[in-house]
């Protein structure tokens, strides 16, 4: 089987490159940051390209994870966003239909409750992915860590990194709760998606409890010996619960928060082996 990841390079995609070319065969794109000389490039927000790449490809499966993850950004630029994070969405699904492709798409529980631009995008994007002709499943996570090969995007995992090289005291918010995804859980699912040939299903990837960006700070920084310490920054972004119920009835792996922490460390440990 052949899987094309479309945003390989991301800090996302990369983890989801790293793992799935263990068990199918993985071509993965890049916009910017060429991670690996085996990426190609593709401008996701070119029709053209996007219509060429998958038709040069002909993959039997689409990931497709090419979208923006930075709410701020989303915000200040909301006609940019759309077009990265809604249209491109379009425009794959339409080359997919093409040549009947399946598409799994990394959405984000932002998703359940589309009240800015992100998130909005994010909603209209699933909708747009419905429409994939030879099958589809969207996947949900909430903030995700673990470790990727991208360690230079600015996001919340390599932040954690960050403190851990720089040995510095970290200072981490205690208002906001949400329940986290590790990234390596992704991997998992699509695997057995593909492996199962699950179709039609929305998918939330997450540990059932709610947790704090400090807890996490804490639980990743503390082995390290990183002090950490909280402060209480009133973020009122809205906290979203699942049930966790469709990872149940599909007979899929779920995990505790413990056993996710647990998994980090080791792969913050043994760091060295996560390269493309």
């Amino acid at each position: 089987m052949k899987i094309l990841i479309l945003g390989a390079s991301s800090y996302v995609g990369a983890r989801l490159y790293f793992d799935l070319q263990k068990d199918f065969e993985v071509v993965g794109t890049y916009s910017s940051n060429k991670l690996s000389e085996k990426l190609i490039h593709l401008d996701v927000t070119n029709e053209d390209q996007v219509a060429s790449v998958i038709e040069t490809v002909k993959p039997d499966v689409i990931v497709h994870v090419a979208n923006s993850a930075d709410s701020r950004w989303c915000e200040a630029n909301p006609q940019e966003a759309y077009k990265l994070n809604e249209t491109s969405s379009t425009y794959i699904v339409d080359a997919a239909n093409t040549i009947g492709v399946k598409i799994i798409y990394i959405s984000s529980f932002a998703a359940m409750v589309p009240e800015n631009v992100y998130s909005k995008t994010k909603k209209e994007s699933e909708e747009i992915v419905k429409q994939t002709k030879n099958g589809w499943v969207i996947l949900r996570p909430s903030l995700i860590v673990g470790y990727s090969p991208n360690t230079t995007n600015d996001r919340p995992f390599n932040r954690f990194l960050k403190n851990i090289d720089e040995g510095t005291q970290a200072e981490y918010d205690t208002s906001w709760k949400f329940q986290p995804t590790w990234l390596g859980h992704i991997s998992e699912v699509i695997k057995l998606v593909l492996q199962r040939n699950i179709d039609g299903k929305i998918i939330s990837i997450v540990v059932p409890e709610l947790k704090t960006r400090y807890d996490l700070a804490k639980d990743f920084l503390t082995p390290f010996n990183v002090v950490v310490t909280s402060i209480d920054k009133h973020d009122a972004t809205p906290v979203i619960e699942d049930d966790l119920e469709t990872l149940k009835k599909l007979d899929l792996p779920m995990y505790f928060y413990k056993e996710i922490v647990s998994k980090i460390v080791g792969e913050i440990r043994e760091r060295d082996k996560y390269k493309l």
